[in-house]
C-alpha cells in the first residue's frame, strides 16, 4: 500500500496536511492554510516537487 496525504482541520480552525507512510507513521507535515482547498493544493505542490527531488546530504 502506498502512503497517503491526510487533510484535516486543527484546533485553531486552520487546515493542514500530513503525509503518512504505508505503515501509518507520519513522515511529513504541512504548514497551516486558511482553506481546505489551499491545503489540498499544498499536497499537490509537494507531490510535484518530490517527483524530481534529489537528496542533498549535508553531513559531509
Amino acid at each position: 500500500m502506498a502512503g497517503k496525504f491526510e487533510v484535516y482541520e486543527d484546533k485553531a480552525g486552520k487546515f493542514r496536511f500530513r503525509l503518512k507512510a504505508s505503515n501509518g507513521r507520519v513522515v511529513a507535515v504541512g504548514e497551516d492554510y486558511e482553506t481546505k482547498s489551499a491545503a489540498i493544493k499544498g499536497t499537490e505542490a509537494v507531490q510535484r516537487a518530490a517527483a524530481g527531488a534529489t537528496i542533498d546530504d549535508q553531513t559531509d
